[in-house]
């Protein structure tokens, strides 16, 4: 498959151009260092200095770019990365023992697997998830012999398979599944697909021995238990699942990865095909994160999506398949790819009016610069697909195809989705087989015309299936069929009073105002992937008014008869400013709105009701407050009389905090009032990381011992309060309160502290 001219072509052409860009002695640095050998050039920082993973990704865009473009660059490249991989190979061989086969750059190998194979994973959990590294080059290394028929890149992976069967040979099947707590990356699928292209059952073995049976178990149940867990963490597991299900016809390994799909699809991706905030599949109590957060969806979890998407269609060529994989690579991967320098996106937010931020090569080598490097080397990939007799129309893009089974070539001609027609021209061969076109779920019953050489074609296709056109074909032969676009709305998962438009499979979004976007283009920081600006208040956002929202699609006005600009113009909304919708992957370098808050009359009066009632319990707690302090604050903290120890400020949604680590604590000086009965109102973020358990001490006095670790997994603030002991107060007109953090914790954050009287 090769692309023809449009948005595809021009990303894959600038992501050939960026690859070559990175250095590839100092993605190969970490490499050379485990393996004992002189490094040619300094790690890069920030992630990749971890651990090399970064570089697995870029075999595998490498092969994939070798494969699918004409780019002679990417070929020498890879040449180059398999030569400077087989010698560090070679210098594990030699060194023998646990190394025999080993081709990792996990940092502190000598002291992890040593360990690690007798059964003891203190280094092993201290480290940065070492088999996610590993999973990375072994996809690489596979990725290079099965695109390029590279033959030290076979012997290479297969290695490296061995070394992985032999580090884990001592462990029993307890220790195995304890060990599949941490991040593993696809490492069930990698060693399937050995199976698969070796045929040695000692891989299959392996594959299963890596499937994670907490989550494999409940899939195969059909049973979501996906509720606060890492989504990337899961959705490797899955594709691995399907692997195996694929290559033994096991019931259980394929019912689960088929399930995985059929959940993540339905109840949590989003309207661009993304699903997760903060790399966490939230709850449907927590969705309203998706508006509130800045942290959405992760780029690496479409990338994974998708491949478990081209694995399942292979057993089961199923539309809705193709439908998802065709809103996904649009609205999501498409859009990462900045069209100027290329940089990779890694978290998309949802929160109206944020922005996005991109990286820069050989500064930021996060997970989803990995996946970039690969997303934008393979728009050829699911564009059609074949059995030995029928030919697959997935995708509307323009391209061409050498069917070489059939000694059959074509060309699809269509500038799809900026219009609604596409072509399919047969330019070389002949021969009786089937063409099997889509009918996306985004056209109407009825609505798909079908035309052979100008003539009509009669058929009965439906929505979200596929019209076979079998025919002796020859060269000269044009199938045309229309692909009719009509607007719509879909509703945030779990939140419908937000809506997005949908164009076709195509994400409206509009661009919103606000020049400041620091940190577009990220630097080697380690948090350098989030979007740090001013969060802009929701409420201020357009609000949608309207007593028919089901049909308000049907309202926007398009800008110029264009099939993909509109304006709201015959929408009424609140907090109104002119906005243009188009689709989301043309919009990079602003502030954007993809979701808004859709209201009819009732729902605007209980969201009126619901701000005051929010007014009425803040004037409540106003009229309560005897001292409140604003913890991150300089001149509250000086009047409070602040004492801290290993003591740390920041800002979430424009609201400061303070929290100690590790034993450290902060403490303020409040005024009582001479009263004795008083409550302590405090205010936390719900969606805290890590261990946050800590003891609140009134004087000298504990007063309790507080644990938040994970309380609430909601991006909201969460207000607690706790009752005061008249007998610490008696006598006093001053008191000091302190959060005590405990050995391995975290006290607060807090961001409001306050003493109230009681009602």
């Amino acid at each position: 498959v090769r692309l023809l001219d449009g948005p595809f072509k021009k990303a894959a052409t600038l992501n050939s151009k960026v690859l070559l860009e990175y250095d590839a002695d100092r993605l190969l640095a970490g490499y050379r260092k485990e393996a004992g050998l002189d490094e040619k050039a300094a790690s890069y920082p920030n992630w990749d200095g971890l651990d090399g993973h970064v570089a697995g990704h870029y075999v595998s865009a490498l092969a994939l770019n070798t494969s699918s473009t004409v780019s002679p660059g990417s070929a020498e490249r890879l040449l180059y990365m398999i030569a400077e991989l087989k010698a560090c190979a070679a210098a594990n061989n030699a060194a023998g023992g646990w190394r025999t086969g080993y081709l990792g750059a996990v940092p502190g190998s000598a002291k992890i697997w040593p360990a690690f194979m007798t059964g003891n994973f203190k280094e092993f959990r201290s480290a940065w998830v070492p088999f996610y590294n590993i999973h990375k080059m072994m996809a690489g290394l596979r990725d290079a012999w099965l695109y390029t028929g590279n033959n030290d890149a076979q012997a290479l992976f297969l290695g490296f398979c061995d070394w992985t069967i032999m580090i884990t040979s001592q462990l029993s099947d307890t220790q195995m599944q304890e060990m599949l707590e941490v991040e593993q990356g696809g490492m069930n699928e990698v060693l399937a697909d050995a199976f698969g292209m070796t045929a040695d059952k000692k891989y299959l073995a392996a594959a299963k021995r890596f499937s994670h049976h907490l989550l494999l178990d409940a899939m195969a149940a059909g049973k979501d238990n996906l509720d606060n867990k890492h989504a990337n963490t899961q959705v490797p597991k899955a594709i691995g699942f399907e692997r195996i299900g694929e290559l033994t016809d096991d019931r259980q390994y394929s019912d689960a990865g088929r399930f995985f799909w059929n959940t993540v699809v339905s109840n949590r991706t989003l309207a661009f095909g993304g699903n997760s905030r903060r790399e966490f599949f939230p709850s449907a109590a927590a969705s309203t994160d998706f508006i509130t957060d800045v942290e959405g969806p992760e780029t690496c979890n479409s990338y994974n999506m998708l491949k478990l998407t081209e694995d399942l269609f292979r057993m089961e060529p199923l539309a809705k398949y193709a439908d998802y994989y065709e809103r996904t690579l649009y609205n999501h991967i498409l859009s990462t790819q900045h069209p100027l320098h290329g940089g990779y996106v890694y978290f998309t937010p949802v929160r109206p009016r944020h922005y996005r931020v991109y990286s820069a090569p050989n500064q930021a080598m996060w997970c989803c610069v990995g996946s970039g490097m690969e997303n934008h080397s393979k728009y050829g990939q699911f564009i059609y697909t074949h059995t030995s007799d029928s030919l697959f129309v997935n995708l509307f893009i323009a391209s061409t195809l050498d069917w070489a089974n059939q000694k059959i070539g074509l060309k699809q001609e269509t500038s799809f989705p900026e219009s609604g027609q596409s072509k399919i021209i047969i330019t070389e061969g002949s021969g009786s087989f089937t063409i099997l076109v889509r009918y996306p779920a985004w056209i109407a019953d009825g609505k798909m015309d079908i035309r052979i050489n100008g003539k009509s074609f009669a058929h009965a296709g439906k929505p979200s299936s596929y019209i076979p056109v079998k025919r002796n074909w020859k060269k000269g032969d044009v199938l045309t069929f229309t692909l009719p676009m009509t607007t719509r709305i879909e509703h945030l998962p779990d939140q419908p009073s937000y809506i997005a438009f949908m164009r076709g499979p195509i994400l409206l979004a509009a661009r919103s105002a606000g020049d400041s976007l620091p940190g577009l283009v990220a630097d080697g920081s380690r948090w350098g992937h989030i979007a740090h600006g001013e969060r802009l208040p929701v409420e201020s956002s357009p609000i949608i008014l309207d007593d028919d929202l089901d049909n308000i699609a049907d309202r926007l006005k398009s800008v110029n008869n264009s099939a993909l600009t509109f304006e709201p113009s015959g929408i009424k909304m609140l907090n109104a400013v002119p906005v243009t919708l188009e689709p989301f992957y043309r919009i990079h370098d602003s502030r954007y709105i993809m979701y808004w808050l859709a209201l009819d009359k009732n729902g605007y009066q209980s969201y009126i009701d619901s701000l005051g009632r929010i007014e009425q319990q803040r004037l409540q707690l106003e009229k309560q407050t005897v001292d409140v302090v604003a913890p991150g604050e300089q001149q509250p903290e000086a009047d409070h009389f602040i004492k801290q120890e290993n003591s740390n400020t920041g800002n979430q949604s424009n609201e400061f905090w303070r929290s100690a680590a590790n034993g450290g604590f902060f403490s303020y000086q409040l005024s009582t009032g001479g009263l004795t009965d008083l409550s302590l109102v405090v205010r936390y973020w719900g969606a805290e990381w890590g261990n946050r358990k800590f003891e609140l001490y009134i004087d000298e006095e504990k007063l309790l011992t507080i644990d938040n670790t994970g309380k609430w997994n909601q991006s909201a603030f969460r207000q607690e309060k706790y009752e005061i002991p008249a007998s610490m107060l008696r006598g006093k007109e001053k008191i000091r309160i302190r959060f005590q953090s405990v050995p391995g914790n975290t006290a607060g954050a807090v961001y409001n502290l306050r003493l109230i009287k009681k009602q």
